[in-house]
């Protein structure tokens, strides 16, 4: 066993490796951007090497950096974690080619199996069903639109590279290709160094089911069951489960060994994932992350296995010590991923101080998280904070569970996803088990949504529909000895400050910004409408330039923030009179990008 592990990583992913470390008697190492040198994995960590600036989620990405690390810390292994380096062949060659241990499959199982176009055509040698498209990358917008006319709209770009629905682009006619084609290529550079893309015939209503594996370096290879992730938004995973509901005991041993005859093929080794798309019975591969999932947890629940001790006893050279008959699922669980977004506003990323964290506990629930009361969430990173696992002898059970768990979750100072995780846990169709990968993008009332964050957000929520704030204050009453929590909401009065961190209203007027090649402020005059930014970020693209005429709802540029590509757009038609900023600039939440008269 490894006597030191670095954890190329942050967050919660981090520590929960750590964790795992520490269980197997294994000292631990954290890497940290300026930006991240108060975070949860930093101070869990046995030791901790700065790799890079503040702001730089690129710090992550560093190879060098990460691997100099591992040599001052003296550790013997690297684990990748999920995201930044974790599907990189490249990055993973270079550890294997160094004096330390690769945490994961070797970097020619993740070439045969993490770029897409490649997995496609080795499933397809192994008798594993694939959706129709293309088994070599796209060179240009013309190969999409070959699919296009062969399948037929809507078709799917996607990067080789990708995961968790970013650098994936669907396309519904032939005047959408040319942008999306280059906004998936970007993508893919941005989030895996990767731009290759690929093309697919897209699924109309699909059920997403993945199959967590795991083979050793003996020729043993196990699956551990079936997991659900059907409910997105946007291709963003929110809530998971295993196992499915919507899988009979046929349809489930059938994908259990299509994901094994499939990695057997790819010679594959240590943990990973086979993504499916199941629609009318049929199943069809989409998908390996040759990594550890975000949503590990609810299989390690229902089937009592720790898969990360497993990825770090592989690496080790250890042999699984269980056969395929011996894996039982025992119970259900659920996986809800606490991001920090407002689900009201097309769940926009958010930031701010934790100025209240207080989690659930009780049988049957387990947090699995990197923060505590008083961090600061910002922009740099993904949006997820936490998750909250919850587990019972049936669904029903969990959902019951998981409604008290919900409940009892306090977080104050941000927003979150915790009211519409309420929400769900009332919706028919959830309960139900009958939601598919289009339910909320195209199914789901957003009123309720904004319903339910009125009843269950705990800090204020401004109305759309007016220009004051709505601020709502809670006071604790006793009448007869019974005490009673009333909440009254005023109009346009200021917000009691909370620990300093009062939640700001919509700039109604311009505002300042940092010039990048300045240390002062430039004031923007005018009586036109600024376009503020909304949340931390980076710009991507500006798409409008001085003197153009803009429609109310026109996209001016694109913020991308916590990973996620956010539209701004105008409130009201105009002139541009002002371009504030350039694509590759960083900006704060309430800068002005655009000025329109």
């Amino acid at each position: 066993m490894f006597s030191k592990v670095l954890v190329a990583n942050r967050g919660e992913i981090a520590v929960r490796v750590m964790r795992a470390c520490e269980e197997l008697g294994v000292r631990t190492v954290a890497v940290y951007s300026e930006a991240d040198k108060h975070g949860g994995h930093v101070r869990y960590a046995d030791e901790a090497y700065n790799i890079g600036p503040a702001r730089a989620a690129d710090s992550y990405l560093d190879h060098e950096s990460v691997i100099e690390a591992a040599r001052k810390a003296g550790a013997d292994a690297i684990h990748p974690g999920y995201g930044f380096l974790a599907e990189n062949a490249e990055f993973a060659g270079k550890v294997e080619e160094s004096e330390f241990k690769w945490i994961g499959p070797s970097a020619a199982a993740m070439e045969r199996l993490g770029e897409k176009t490649k997995a496609r055509a080795l499933m397809q040698d192994a008798d594993v069903p694939v959706v129709p498209g293309t088994t070599e990358p796209a060179e240009s917008a013309d190969d999409v639109k070959a699919v296009a006319d062969e399948f037929g709209y809507p078709v799917a770009i996607k990067a080789e590279g990708g995961g968790g629905g970013r650098g994936l682009k669907v396309v519904h006619s032939e005047d959408e290709v040319d942008d999306q084609f280059e906004t998936a290529k970007r993508e893919g550079e941005a989030y895996f160094d990767n731009a290759s893309v690929y093309v697919e015939k897209y699924l109309e209503a699909p059920r997403h089911i993945e199959v967590q594996i795991l083979a050793d370096e003996h020729g043993n290879v196990r699956h551990l069951g079936e997991r659900d992730c059907s409910l997105q938004r946007r291709h963003q995973k929110v809530i998971e489960e295993a196992p499915s509901p919507a899988l009979d005991d046929d349809l489930r041993e059938r994908i259990g060994e299509a994901a094994r005859r499939g990695v057997r093929a790819a010679d594959y080794t240590n943990a990973g994932t086979v993504e499916f798309l199941v629609e009318d019975g049929e199943f069809y591969f989409m998908e390996v992350n040759t990594r550890i999932q975000v949503e590990h947890t609810v299989t390690e629940e229902v089937t009592g296995l720790d898969v990360v001790k497993w990825q770090i006893r592989v690496a080790a050279g250890e042999e699984l010590d269980f056969s395929q008959d011996d894996v039982e699922i025992d119970g259900h669980s659920m996986e809800f991923r606490i991001n920090a977004e407002a689900p009201e506003k097309d769940f926009a990323p958010a930031t701010g101080e934790l100025t209240t964290y207080d989690p659930p506990g009780g049988i049957g629930v387990r947090m699995d998280d990197a923060v505590r009361q008083g961090d600061e969430i910002g922009g740099d990173y993904d949006s997820m904070i936490a998750k909250l696992i919850v587990t019972g002898s049936d669904r029903t059970e969990v959902l019951a569970r998981a409604e008290r768990a919900l409940a009892e979750f306090e977080i104050e100072g941000i927003r979150t996803v915790i009211p519409f995780h309420r929400l769900m846990l009332t919706d028919e169709a959830f309960r139900e088990g009958s939601h598919t990968t289009k339910y909320l993008d195209e199914v789901l009332d957003r009123d309720r949504v904004e319903a339910a964050v009125e009843r269950w957000a705990p800090e204020a929520v401004t109305s759309d529909d007016e220009d004051e704030e709505v601020t709502e204050r809670t006071f604790s009453v006793e009448v007869n000895g019974k005490r009673f929590e009333v909440s009254l909401e005023e109009r346009g009065a200021p917000a009691i400050p909370v620990g300093g961190a009062a939640a700001a209203s919509k700039p109604s007027g311009p505002r300042k910004r940092r010039d990048d090649d300045e240390d002062d402020q430039q004031i923007i005059e005018g009586d036109g409408e600024s376009v503020t930014a909304e949340m931390q970020g980076t710009i991507l693209s500006v798409d409008v330039d001085e003197g153009d005429d803009v429609e109310p709802g026109d996209t001016v540029c694109v913020l991308e923030a916590m990973k996620m590509e956010n539209d701004v757009v105008t409130e009201r038609g105009g002139t541009v009179s002002q371009v504030l900023v350039g694509e590759g600039d960083s900006v704060d939440m309430g800068d002005v990008l655009i000025v329109i008269e």
